[in-house]
């Protein structure tokens, strides 16, 4: 029994050390979010300033994300629009200033990247999201001096399910479009 512990101890350490680690540039990195407004309009908005890692294995075609979203970097092009989504009827960025999107599996049909599942982090409730690779790609940067991987990722949720509740009872919808733009550096 030790043996198989040691063994399975030795594969896992072998197939992480496989992967490369990159780091999130914020920069070129952001979540943003459409929704429509009671049939009229859409609202959108922005977090900018996102950070975490990205850990990833191309021969393997796996790896993992962890990505730190500042709430209180919400952009919506209205001061007096922002403010009401950072106050507790919305995203309450005083108590949580922070949402976290960290992965569980990334999907391929063959070389491509499909979508990454994991789960989301917003107002202390976690909640699984799949999102759909739209593009990925890795390149060598010649700003950055190192390889760049990244890509846009798209997901529909129900914001009723972090309690993100305000207006539904009058009508306004529960689906939000979130779209995420990410590149992380190598390390």
């Amino acid at each position: 029994m030790k043996k198989m512990i040691i063994a399975a101890l030795l594969a896992t350490a072998a197939a992480s050390a496989s992967a490369a680690t990159y780091k999130i540039d914020p920069t070129h990195t952001n979540a943003r979010f459409a929704i429509d407004h009671f049939a009229t309009s859409t609202n959108v908005g922005g977090f900018y300033g996102l950070n975490g890692t990205v850990e990833f294995d191309k021969a393997k075609r796996n790896g993992s994300v962890n990505l730190v979203i500042p709430v209180k970097n919400l952009q919506t092009g209205s001061t007096q629009f922002t403010n009401h989504l950072l106050s507790a009827d919305l995203f309450n960025a005083d108590k949580y200033p922070e949402a976290r999107f960290v992965s569980t599996r990334f999907h391929y049909v063959g070389k491509k990247l499909v979508s990454v599942e994991g789960n989301l982090t917003m107002l202390g409730q976690t909640n699984p999201i799949k999102l759909k690779a739209e593009k990925f790609n890795c390149y060598n940067s010649p700003m950055a001096k190192a390889e760049v991987c990244g890509g846009d990722f798209s997901t529909i949720i129900d914001r009723t399910k972090w309690g993100l509740n305000y207006l539904v009872d009058s009508g306004m919808t529960k689906n939000v479009r979130l779209d995420i733009q990410i590149e992380a550096v190598k390390q």
